[in-house]
């Protein structure tokens, strides 16, 4: 009964609500259950660099920005295929354009980064299962240990909701999880029941 209350809160939440959202009146497509998740992150963690795949409007990472400036830490690095107008302007946000596994925008991402960074990845583009495998051969190397790989609508496909959008996130997450002990599910990022990335939020241990 548990689990059918959470499905089905999740699928009207879903159908009604995500779309929403803003962040300092900047739209972003997020639950703000799984913002607040975030936030904990990062003022654990503290990351020196955070690497987000899927920029869209740009409200994550104006959303991570700000909590990086109350924290006192962090910078954003943010990739889209898209340039997108009227994206938030913030000296902590550094937009790159280009597809998250080009091998070019991977030398970048790869150069961004100096030595003894503390380094956190957001994964957020493409949901189908192939690209989001291809991200998970590649930015997982980035993440440094003790801090976090997110990948991001995992609900999709079924998990609960969206069930003809095809094999995602999710199955892409599930293939990389038998392939690694590097990484471990954070259950305590889902303790307020609904989040958009049911097991997405891995800990590098």
């Amino acid at each position: 009964m548990h689990d059918d209350v959470v499905d089905s809160f999740h699928q009207l939440y879903y159908d009604t609500s995500r779309l929403v959202t803003a962040w300092l009146g900047v739209r972003i497509v997020k639950c703000p259950l799984d913002m607040w998740v975030f936030q904990d992150i990062l003022y654990r963690t503290r990351p020196d660099l955070i690497i987000e795949t899927g920029t869209a409007r740009g409200g994550s990472a104006y959303f991570m920005a700000c909590i990086c400036d109350l924290i006192g830490n962090g910078r954003i690095l943010t990739i889209d295929v898209r340039d997108a107008k009227k994206r938030p302007n913030h000296p902590r946000i550094t937009y790159v354009q280009g597809s998250s596994v080009d091998p070019a925008i991977l030398d970048r991402v790869r150069a961004s980064i100096s030595p003894g960074e503390k380094v956190m990845v957001t994964l957020d583009s493409d949901h189908a299962e192939d690209h989001v495998y291809a991200e998970l051969q590649k930015y997982p190397a980035f993440v440094t240990k003790g801090n976090y790989l997110i990948v991001e609508d995992t609900n999709v496909n079924g998990h609960p909701v969206y069930p003809d959008h095809g094999p995602g996130p999710m199955e892409a997450l599930e293939r990389f999880l038998a392939e690694t002990d590097e990484f471990e599910v954070d259950e305590s990022c889902e303790r307020f029941l609904l989040t958009l990335n049911p097991s997405g939020f891995l800990r590098r241990v």
